[in-house]
């Protein structure tokens, strides 16, 4: 059985050791595909794996079709939206993601960017503290949950709305569950989003939403670029310059905010969540561990695709 490590942004060493430990011990051979240039390396690296173990790399229809012994791609990660799951489905290809792994790393960096963002970018003037402020959280999952848990400690009052999350679920926690979203957003100054990039999802935090969000507002992202309708954005803040926005996720405008915004927009290079080395480990063992589980035991748990 070969099992392909195919990551155009490479796990840590320590977290590669650990995989190959995994698969190894199962009797499997690992195939690393590390710092990849060109879409060629991948599609001749796919072509007798029986399993691969992907972070942000594309798997798409070319890749399917060229990976013939194909029967499951795990994603080390929560998101999934590089996967085209379709082409999966057809081929016969299992797809995983490794859900809760990367939590905790992601909801720290939320923390730290609305400490930034309320220290005005820690640019000597005075800014506001955390405590006492209220926090929406949108889409209450595993990161939103260990956001929750962080802002607590914070002394935050906090609040969140997710259309498939039972209340009783965010009491037990401590978080006081929001009707809609359009309330989410009226009743809290700092927003964190959380939400998958879907057809429902994508352009959905627009100018609407956002315009009555309270004075001194920071919107928090950490989910994926596509939620943003990024033109209504710009809007808002234009019209608004008591608003913030800070992001993992580079916006296609990113030039444009910076122009506009330099002292109240802040975007990472590339996307940071999951940047720490307990998160690479975690979710590097839980992906190895989901595809020995698949072969031996049929399991299928974190399955995405139908």
């Amino acid at each position: 059985m070969k099992v392909l490590l195919a990551t155009e942004k490479p796990f840590a060493k320590i977290a590669v050791d650990d995989i190959r430990r995994v698969i190894e011990s199962a009797g499997y051979e690992l195939i690393l595909l590390e710092k990849y240039t060109d879409k060629a390396q991948l599609l001749d690296a796919v072509k007798d794996a029986n399993a691969i173990i992907i972070r942000s790399d594309i798997i798409d229809k070319e890749v399917f079709d060229a990976a013939k012994e194909l029967k499951i791609v795990v994603r080390a990660g929560a998101g999934y939206d590089n996967v085209d799951l379709e082409a999966a489905t057809e081929h016969g290809v299992c797809v995983m993601n490794t859900p809760g792994q990367n939590s905790n790393a992601v909801a720290e960096l939320v923390l730290g960017m609305f400490v930034y963002a309320v220290r005005n970018f820690f640019n000597g003037t005075s800014g506001t503290e955390l405590r006492g402020k209220k926090l929406g959280i949108h889409a209450y999952g595993n990161v939103g949950r260990n956001v929750a848990r962080i802002a607590k400690g914070f002394g935050m009052d906090v609040y969140a709305y997710d259309a498939f999350c039972p209340n009783e679920v965010m009491e037990a926690d401590g978080v006081k569950p929001i009707a809609s979203a359009k309330e989410l957003y009226e009743a809290c100054s700092l927003i964190s989003l959380h939400l998958p990039a879907t057809p429902e999802t994508k352009n959905s935090i627009n100018y609407d939403l956002l315009k009555d969000m309270p004075k001194n507002a920071v919107l928090v992202n950490t989910a994926r670029k596509e939620v943003i309708n990024e033109s209504e954005l710009i809007r808002l803040m234009d019209e608004r310059n008591d608003f913030k926005y800070i992001t993992d996720i580079m916006p296609a405008a990113h030039m444009k905010f910076v122009e506009l915004f330099p002292t109240r927009y802040f975007s990472t290079p590339k996307k940071m969540g999951a940047q720490t080395a307990e998160a690479n480990i975690n979710a590097g063992i839980a992906a190895a561990e989901q595809i020995v589980d698949f072969f031996t035991n049929g399991c299928e748990k974190f399955r995405v695709n139908k």
